[in-house]
């Protein structure tokens, strides 16, 4: 027998694990990370950086930029975003008014900028100049009449489908992740679940390009959650320039969290509060000749026959909207849902307005209007209560409330509508939650099963640890690593048999004391690597994860040191731990997975899946429905 100092010959050999190797740290596709280990890893980065820095100018000249790459980073995304924004208004005007016409002077020039260069237009007539030629006038030289109506109609319709279809076949082709709103996929991976390509150069290309062409085509969906996710796309992209962010997917999601701010903002920087607070006077109202009062305090009067028909046309057009809306979302284009949401809301409250406005006028002596509405006042404004409806609806769709009026109150700049608002915005989500917890967000999120911990989630139910760990009874035995026991050969069968993320390491398999856990991709690396780059590593090499080698007979293999991969301290919980105390403990520190001991005695594994497969099954739905671990 030999003992650690007999091959200290070797000992550089042994441990070359000990200095990082390529790959290491990284996460296989749609997998959770571990928040803990990743938090560890740069506070010892960070804790090197600091030491290394008072070693010359050099290394503090280092330190200095990357503390200040956070910054830099958080530039360039805004820069970015924003440029691809406006980007995006501007390529949506020209080809939005493409549908109707061309601009002669430059065909790339929208229907307004190309009236902006004629000198031929007037203030009262800016719509209408020479330079821009709708397309019967350019193909048949006519602009009234049945032919040229059809003709214009025609050419709406055919470049509204090739739009549409260039959209859907780009992202069919090249990106697949470029649909939808994207913003279910972002919390999934904020949260810390791995989808790669999702936040990819060709996903950020294909969705600003289609984004474009979707809006362009006049489909029922807006461009604001698609926004986000282009955000998050150049976030990802500037975050792989810099080590400190692209090593470590804890801090690359810290990143991510401040773009998707940043799509926000850009989304919701253009004021639409206008279309939203007054719609276009939709009206027939009978004036009295002898009112003199000012046009912007014009009292209530009654409705004449434009307004019934202005009713009877919102009625239709709200229902119109709700459908189209609903099967726009759910095709594979990018596609955002708060535009639309809030024009169903904007029209349903201006049709509760108008009603209002009657009944004020008709009835000012009723109690509810007695006080405060008096004959030939203005008692009740419609844009308002279309205002309030558009935050009202969105509001129930994605179960939004104080960001929802911030963000109404930065479209609007009403500070005086700020109560209403937040009424409405309450209303509406106790109403939503009356019918489902879930927002539409949350609901594609299980839709497509991804493993996702909602806060939110309420779990009361009495069970514990040991009624969801695996192995359950009947099961198969956890699937262990000694510490100083097994081959290489050994540990290449086990990862080849099964699928599991990591190993427990125990002390042997008769007494199942618990060491630390092993990442699968990790063993795998250090196991490819120490072949190549270590000589006398074969299949019967003993793998140790201790820090002295265990004592081998004299011609035996070199062992293979792996301790550096072996995570010491893995979050562990009794048997007898309630399930309620595991779910928050996931939640609140992002676990990847939590072992079950009994007095250090190891019992079984708990993952991510494992808790959401089980709050599934409490709450009377399908466990399998989690499709990703």
């Amino acid at each position: 027998m030999v003992n650690a100092g007999a091959m200290s010959g070797s000992g550089n050999l042994m441990d070359f694990l000990d200095e990082p190797f390529p790959d290491v740290g990284t996460y296989e596709d749609f997998h959770t990370i571990d928040w803990l280990r990743e938090k560890s890893r740069d506070t010892d980065r960070h804790r090197k950086i600091t030491s290394k820095s008072k070693e010359s100018i050099w290394e503090f000249i280092k330190s200095l930029l990357d503390a200040w790459s956070g910054w830099v980073v958080m530039l360039l995304i805004g820069l970015l975003a924003g440029t691809l924004a406006g980007v995006i208004d501007l390529a949506v005007d020209w080809m939005t008014d493409l549908k109707e016409g061309v601009c002669l002077s430059a065909f790339w020039y929208s229907h307004e900028q190309c009236c902006w260069t004629s000198n031929e237009t007037t203030f009262e007539d800016r719509d209408k100049c020479p330079l821009w030629q709708k397309w019967s006038e350019l193909l048949v030289n006519q602009s009234e009449g049945a032919s040229a109506y059809i003709l214009n109609y025609l050419m709406y319709i055919l470049w509204a489908l090739l739009f549409a279809f260039l959209a859907v076949s780009l992202v069919r082709v090249f990106a697949p992740y470029a649909c939808g709103s994207g913003i279910p996929e972002i919390k999934t991976i904020l949260s810390g679940f791995i989808i790669r390509g999702y936040l990819g150069k060709w996903t950020l290309l294909i969705k600003t390009v289609t984004l474009v062409l979707v809006v362009s085509s006049g489909l029922s969906l807006g461009k604001e959650g698609p926004l986000v996710h282009v955000a998050c796309c150049c976030g990802n992209f500037f975050s792989s320039l810099f080590s400190k962010y692209s090593k470590n997917e804890g801090k690359r999601r810290e990143v991510l969290s401040a773009a998707a701010a940043a799509g926000v903002s850009v989304a919701f920087g253009a004021p639409i509060g206008g279309v939203l607070f007054s719609l276009e006077e939709l009206c027939d109202y009978i004036n009295d000749p002898n009112m003199t009062r000012p046009v912007d305090d014009i009292p209530d009067r009654p409705a004449g026959v434009g307004v019934y028909t202005a009713m009877w046309q919102l009625a239709l057009a709200l229902i119109f909207k709700i459908v189209v809306t609903i099967f726009t979302f759910g095709m594979k284009i990018p596609s955002g849902l708060f535009i639309p949401s809030m024009a169903v809301g904007a029209i349903a409250g201006r049709m509760v307005g108008i009603g209002v406005e009657q009944l004020a006028y008709h009835h000012h002596d009723w109690i509810i209007f007695r006080n405060w509405c008096r004959p030939g006042a203005d008692c009740v404004t419609p844009g308002l209560y279309a205002m309030v409806g558009a935050a009202a609806c969105l509001g129930g769709v994605t179960r939004m409330t104080v960001s929802l009026v911030v963000i109404m109150f930065e479209l609007t700049g009403g500070l005086e509508y700020i109560v209403p608002l937040m009424a409405a915005a309450v209303t509406s989500k106790w109403v939503a939650d009356a019918f489902g917890k879930e927002g539409i967000y949350e609901a594609h999120i299980h839709l497509n099963g991804y493993p996702f911990l909602d806060v939110k989630d309420e779990f009361t139910h009495r069970t514990l640890a040991t009624d969801v760990m695996r192995p359950r009874r009947g099961e198969p035995p956890l699937s262990v690593l000694t510490q100083d026991s097994m081959t290489v050969e050994d540990v290449e069968t086990l990862i080849k048999e099964t699928d599991y993320n990591g190993f427990p390491v125990v002390v042997s398999r008769d007494s199942e004391r618990l060491i630390g856990f092993a990442q699968r991709r990790e063993l795998i690396l250090a196991i490819k690597n120490a072949r190549q780059r270590q000589e006398g590593i074969v299949s019967n090499s003993i793998m140790y994860f201790t820090e002295e080698p265990p004592e081998l007979p004299a011609n035996s293999p070199h062992p293979l040191k792996l301790r550096r991969i072996l995570n010491l301290s893995p979050f562990t919980v009794t048997d007898h731990t309630p399930m309620e105390t595991v779910v928050d403990i996931f939640r609140k520190l992002g676990l990847r997975q939590c072992l079950v001991t009994r007095s250090g005695r190891l019992l079984g594994i708990i993952t991510k899946k494992d808790v959401l497969r089980h709050m599934a099954q409490m709450a009377n739905q399908d466990p399998e429905s989690i499709m990703f671990n």
